[in-house]
């Protein structure tokens, strides 16, 4: 009997050796690697953040108002597409901005991962017109950027021209009431092929899953940012093919995604004060932009055409979360539309409304 309690709590013993080294031994990604954007400025914030931007200036008589892009994520960055999908704007007469928030991409990683906060997010983006001068601006906010052009909104109505929220998340904190909300049946919805849930499965290994919950739990990297970034372009890959339509349209991965400010700033909205009595009845001018598969829960959206009352509704067919990846020319002609005023007719049964 002794021996065999013995060899049990070896057992146990080799058992939680294996565990840990699972879960503190560092692990190594074949992934590419993050290279320095051409055209690539800085802003030194005041709120300590050093963002990496590109600025694609009018190429006809200027507008009064920039525009800025809000990337996905939380933890996302700007890629090729984003700046070739955007660039037509500039000869219609407006500057176009597009950074890196704060964790992603070229600009900085924080040492203290508890900063990484949807309110720093916003600070930033309050800094980010202040440098640039305008009086106003105009937001366009994908996913994650959508939320964060709501709560700058909520914060800043005056500084805001016009909105097009495309493929929002949910406003925080988020009510899980309306994930049950059914789209009308003529707007022609469709499920994706692939979900977040999906990817996150196929990816998630014990030290991927250990390092999320050190950061939420004890503000603490037990890997290194250059590890949790290259896990972080693994997972990316496969989020890919849940923001489309057809996987076969899945963008290859890309190296810029900061892991510690996409699980941070998320923890971080479950305790952010509520800006939906801010964002009551607000007279900013909204687009809102959904691919027809897209994965976000109609629900969301409801709530954005419910606190913007001057808002338009464009369903892009044939597209998914990140409409822009397989009908670019729509997604494009859509937001040139509404920043003209003009209406757009689109195809496939689906298109503007109101």
């Amino acid at each position: 009997m002794k021996k065999y309690l013995i060899g049990l709590a070896c057992a146990a013993l080799a058992g939680i050796a294996v565990y840990l080294m699972a879960v503190f031994m560092p692990r190594t990604y074949d992934v590419p690697q993050l290279v320095s954007k051409q055209g690539t400025q800085y802003w030194q914030l005041p709120t300590g953040s050093r963002i990496a931007y590109w600025k694609l200036p009018a190429r006809a008589p200027g507008k009064p108002y920039p525009v800025i892009y809000l990337h996905g994520g939380p933890g996302g960055f700007i890629n090729g597409r984003n700046v070739e999908t955007l660039a037509p704007l500039t000869d219609d007469g407006y500057d176009v901005y597009l950074y890196d928030q704060i964790g992603g991409g070229q600009s900085d990683r924080l040492r203290d991962i508890s900063a990484y906060t949807a309110e720093r997010h916003v600070r930033d983006l309050a800094e980010i017109v202040k440098a640039i001068g305008a009086g106003k601006v105009i937001l366009i906010g994908q996913s994650w950027g959508a939320i964060l052009a709501a709560l700058y909104a909520a914060e800043y109505p005056e500084r805001v021209d016009r909105i097009i929220f495309t493929g929002p998340g949910p406003l925080p904190p988020m009510r899980a009431e309306l994930m049950d909300i059914q789209a009308p049946d003529s707007l022609k919805l469709r499920q994706p092929l692939y979900s977040n849930q999906q990817a996150n499965a196929h990816c998630a290994n014990i030290r991927s899953r250990a390092m999320a919950w050190w950061a939420e739990t004890f503000n603490l990297k037990i890997a290194s940012d250059q590890e949790a970034d290259a896990f972080q372009t693994v997972l990316n890959g496969e989020l890919n093919k849940s923001v489309v339509c057809d996987t076969a349209q899945a963008p290859v991965a890309e190296a810029g995604g900061g892991f510690y400010a996409q699980v941070m700033t998320v923890r971080s909205l479950a305790h952010l004060a509520d800006p939906r009595e801010r964002l009551r009845d607000s007279t900013i001018p909204v687009l809102l932009i959904r691919g027809q598969c897209d994965s976000q829960p109609w629900g969301f959206a409801t709530e954005y055409l419910e606190r913007f009352p001057d808002h338009r509704l464009t369903i892009i067919p044939d597209a998914g979360h990140s409409a822009y990846v397989e009908r670019p020319g729509l997604y494009t002609s859509a937001i040139r539309a509404f920043l003209a005023g003009d209406a757009l007719n689109l195809d496939q049964g689906t298109g503007a409304v109101r």
